[in-house]
């Protein structure tokens, strides 16, 4: 994280840890006493499953439900997809504190996927606050099948595969 401006896309599978690895970064720059901004998306667990998704504003530390798992079905190959219901109210909320979130020494972008990438919905004030550069290095969490598409839109980004 040397350069000003610097977008790190942190990507990977489905539950491999990109969540835990933003979180380990945010502590350090914290520790640090950098400013922290952002959003977060942890996941919500029951019994081992996960159920649903939270947006964890990095400033002001305030949780809100983002999604609610709909159904979990397993396709032809055993592969299973998740079906999410969103909560319009929390993705508004969370654009607004992207849409504040810069300036700042760290950015946390968890995550974007094909509302933002691919259909311009969904957290367009990440895209926004991470196309400013008015940060030191920004965390962008990127699902894998959508990498190619990040880095037209950022070229000069460095990927992190998280495994």
């Amino acid at each position: 994280m040397t350069r000003r401006g610097c977008i790190i896309l942190v990507t990977g599978a489905v539950g491999c840890g990109k969540t835990t690895y933003c979180r380990t970064q945010i502590d350090a720059a914290r520790r640090a006493g950098l400013d922290v901004a952002g959003v977060l998306s942890p996941a919500r667990f029951e019994q081992g499953v996960k159920v649903g998704i939270d947006a964890l504003d990095l400033r002001s530390g305030e949780l809100r439900p983002l999604a609610h798992l709909r159904s979990a079905a397993a396709d032809a190959t055993g592969v299973v997809t998740q079906r999410w219901r969103f909560e319009t109210a929390t993705l508004a909320w969370a654009n607004q504190a992207l849409t504040t979130a810069t300036p700042c020494d760290l950015l946390v972008v968890d995550e974007l996927g094909p509302l933002e990438l691919e259909q311009g919905r969904g957290w367009t004030a990440g895209l926004a606050a991470i196309d400013t550069r008015a940060f030191d290095a920004a965390l962008v969490v990127v699902r894998h099948s959508l990498i190619t598409q990040a880095l037209v839109r950022w070229p000069d980004a460095d990927v992190t595969p998280i495994e």
